[in-house]
């Protein structure tokens, strides 16, 4: 069976660039290990037929970024700005571009008493931003706010139909995208004085590091293999000529 060598470049080539890919997001899975609420990523490949001309075709690799959903390991802090959810659910946040979502529940106050992520951040309830304004309050495992004893808001946990539909935007926040939609969340609990951590197992994520490690020097070798294949033909063919 004869291999054009061209093709063979192409295809360790695309191979290279898609570890690459996937070398890049186990990287940024392992810099956001403590990070909380975050969510683990993976990138897949797969074979895809496209044209290449009016003649032909060939098989091509196409990327796909997996987000993991699986809630993290919930860590009791004693900070009654730290909620975490247990169950299903994601917190609405209000930004400058629009509302968009977290899990990450390491909240603060700004200087108008509204709970707010770091960098500013709304938190959104079922009455808009929520504010504290009181020397006590608490937030109860349905998301009532209580200030002084009295409920000011419930803090707006939603669900979506599709999770393929969130989109990670930065900052540890997800966009939903056109086909998704939310939903009132009923499977959760609102843990107060409590943080989820992220997904990220450590030690899968170096394991599977060192394996795209090994698999990019086999494509390399694989390439200068094909390279010198090629060197060889060239000097033959000018020794005949």
């Amino acid at each position: 069976m004869h291999i054009h060598n061209r093709l063979g470049m192409i295809e360790g080539i695309e191979t290279m660039m898609a570890q690459e890919r996937r070398l890049e997001q186990v990287s940024n899975n392992l810099a956001n290990v403590d990070t909380a609420g975050f969510k683990r990523q993976s990138v897949t490949f797969w074979e895809m037929l496209y044209q290449v001309d009016a003649e032909r075709q060939r098989v091509g690799k196409a990327l796909r970024v997996i987000t993991d959903h699986q809630q993290g390991h919930t860590q009791q802090t004693g900070n009654p700005l730290n909620i975490a959810i247990n169950g299903e659910g994601f917190f609405r946040i209000q930004t400058d571009q629009g509302v968009r979502y977290t899990r990450a529940g390491n909240f603060e106050l700004n200087h108008l008493g509204q709970l707010q992520m770091p960098g500013g951040a709304l938190v959104l309830g079922d009455g808009g931003p929520v504010v504290i304004d009181g020397d006590n309050f608490s937030i109860d495992q349905q998301g009532q706010v209580l200030v002084d004893g009295a409920l000011v808001n419930r803090l707006a946990v939603v669900t979506v139909n599709d999770l393929t539909a969130m989109i990670k935007q930065g900052r540890n926040l997800f966009r939903l995208t056109e086909g998704g939609e939310e939903t009132p969340a009923r499977n959760f609990q609102v843990l107060q004085g409590f943080l989820e951590k992220s997904n990220v197992d450590s030690v899968a994520e170096m394991t599977t590091m060192l394996g795209l490690q090994r698999n990019y020097e086999t494509q390399q070798k694989m390439i200068r293999t094909i390279d010198e294949m090629d060197d060889l033909a060239v000097r033959r063919v000018g020794r005949l000529s």
